[in-house]
């Protein structure tokens, strides 16, 4: 984040675009002793952190590698916003899919997924009518981060690639996500169990005599 905000290209934009990242980290070191997070959920919002501080460096249509990418296969833009979209639906589909099966009764639910899938597109939904916000307010001066480049369909494909980043997130690293959960409720409990000395922790317990790790 230092690096980022060493000389943006435009420092409002930066501002709004790496918000999340300001916003998030603080909020997660605070909960963490109460609510840690898995490991696999961890490293996502680490690369969603870095997808959204490079494009608030250097604004989202002007990413050097997103021009490398447009140029090298001939694109009428530069596809780097089309990255942080897709980006965010797979890693807010994991958040929201973590606190879902920790904090209700949808684990294991087949409303899981749907559920999961709508809040990200939700999401972006509400992204979306913040930059119009933010069009309204600043004028051409929000330009930067609206980065539609010219694409009068630019809030369709944003929130079809959020669309399209929460499906796969789904698809593809749900079952990776469970083996998380379960490891991270055993190291929860072993935590518990090391800290009281007694098997007890610090979590409720459980049928059978068993307590079952905090938040998990």
């Amino acid at each position: 984040m230092v690096v980022s905000g060493w000389r943006p290209a435009d420092r409002t934009t930066w501002v709004m675009e790496t918000f999340w990242v300001i916003l998030g980290v603080p909020l997660v070191l605070l909960v963490w002793r109460r609510f840690p997070l898995t490991g696999l959920l961890c490293w996502l919002l680490a690369l969603h952190a870095l997808v959204l501080a490079v494009g608030g460096h250097w604004t989202y249509a002007e990413v050097p590698a997103g021009d490398w990418v447009r140029d090298t296969f001939g694109l009428s833009r530069n596809p780097y916003d089309r990255l942080g979209h897709l980006t965010q639906g797979v890693v807010p589909a994991v958040l929201v899919r973590e606190l879902l099966v920790r904090t209700s009764p949808l684990r294991g639910s087949r409303w899981l997924a749907p559920l999961t899938v709508c809040a990200c597109l939700a999401f972006s939904a509400f992204f979306e009518l913040i930059e119009w916000w933010a069009a309204l307010v600043g004028g051409h001066s929000a330009d930067a981060f609206l980065a539609t480049q010219g694409d009068v369909w630019d809030t369709q494909w944003d929130m079809f690639c959020c669309l399209i980043g929460a499906v796969l997130s789904v698809l593809v690293l749900s079952r990776p996500h469970d083996r998380a959960l379960v490891s991270l409720a055993s190291r929860t409990a072993d935590g518990g169990r090391t800290r009281d000395g007694d098997g007890d922790g610090d979590g409720a317990k459980a049928p059978g005599g068993r307590r079952e790790p905090v938040g998990v």
